[in-house]
């Protein structure tokens, strides 16, 4: 009998398992690292690919796009990517990947002096609808990138984003072989170039595994990795008490509550959530069930009564004050409305 079979043969029957646990936590796959919890759910939906031929001079400008994360990795040549609007900016060269997290317009170019415009403005020809091919230049030094747009979609995700810098380079020389990234970027091109049966998914999912890894590089080497919100899912402690507010957000938490929990006293777990998280922990905790409450909403997966229910409060209308003290409208005009950013 294989391992798999016997496993499947001795899984708890769900009548016996308590009704009173929540369901997140009898998955026998999830993480428990919960920095890996969030790494976990930093799902793509929805990509856009570009191949750049480039000969010096060149210069390009990208738009804003809030809620989407770019990615640049330079195969020939090299680039200089400058982030922000007014930066000196850094340079990428062979095999190496930068990440633009926030949504920002930002800028590449073939040296600081370089004329730039807008992207949107270039001739480009369309292989499919998420793959394009950029040919521009005035002859010079080639460089060939590929970039690409991912839009990420969970609330978690977006609150991992918002901890990132500006930029994050990924850079061949200080790293292990990226054999990975390269693989990645192929079968990336092969399904835009060569669009099949689920190939949106497929590009997909290969966008999920391009951000992740490079995430987890900076992850691991960066020192601002380990402050702030990204500080606190890595505390043995506080990091435990955010996976229980993210998995279980409907539950009535109380301050004694998670302290128990963490195995800490109420006064110095609310000092410390507070220290690392920058809020109180019954602040945060009403503030990512409003997030959640809002996708819901903008997604159309239920009514204002319902949310209400799903998210721990008694009255409709107890959760709709904190919905709009929270988001800055009223839950149901976010019905009537077309999609609005999330805030911070």
């Amino acid at each position: 009998m294989t391992k798999k079979r016997q496993w499947m043969l001795n899984r708890p029957n769900p009548s016996d398992m308590p009704h009173n646990r929540p369901m997140a936590s009898l998955d026998p796959w999830a993480p428990s690292d919960p920095l890996a919890r969030a790494l976990g759910v930093l799902r793509v939906d929805g990509v856009f690919y570009c191949r750049s031929e480039l000969t010096a001079p060149w210069g390009m400008s990208l738009p804003p796009m809030p809620g989407y994360m770019w990615f640049h990795v330079v195969t020939a040549g090299r680039t200089l990517l400058q982030a922000e609007f007014g930066d000196d900016g850094d340079w990428l060269g062979p095999a190496d990947l930068a990440l633009v997290p926030h949504g920002h317009g930002h800028m590449l170019r073939s040296d600081p002096q370089a004329a730039t415009r807008p992207i949107l403005e270039l001739d480009r020809e369309q292989v499919s609808e998420r793959y394009e091919i950029l040919r521009y230049g005035g002859g010079g030094a080639s460089t060939t990138l590929i970039c690409g747009a991912v839009r990420l979609g969970h609330p978690t995700a977006r609150r991992l984003v918002q901890a990132l810098p500006a930029a994050i380079l990924v850079q061949a020389g200080h790293t292990a072989p990226s054999d990975w990234m390269f693989s990645t970027l192929r079968l990336i091109a092969d399904e835009a170039e060569h669009p099949q049966t689920g190939a949106e998914a497929v590009i997909t999912r290969l966008g999920d595994i391009l951000v992740i890894q490079a995430l987890r590089r900076w992850l691991a080497t960066d020192p601002a990795a380990r402050t702030g919100w990204l500080g606190a899912l890595q505390d043995p402690q506080i990091g435990a008490a955010l996976t229980l507010m993210h998995r279980d957000p409907a539950r009535g938490w109380t301050l004694s509550e998670l302290a128990g929990e963490v195995a800490l006293s109420r006064s110095a777990f609310a000092a410390r959530f507070t220290e690392l998280v920058g809020e109180p922990a019954m602040a945060y905790l009403a503030r990512w069930r409003m997030h959640l409450a809002l996708d819901e909403l903008q997604e159309r997966r239920g009514t204002v009564g319902e949310l209400a229910a799903r998210f721990g409060y008694r009255s409709e209308a107890a959760f709709a004050r904190a919905f709009k003290r929270i988001i800055g409208m009223p839950p149901g005009a976010v019905r009537r409305s077309p999609p609005i950013p999330h805030p911070g």
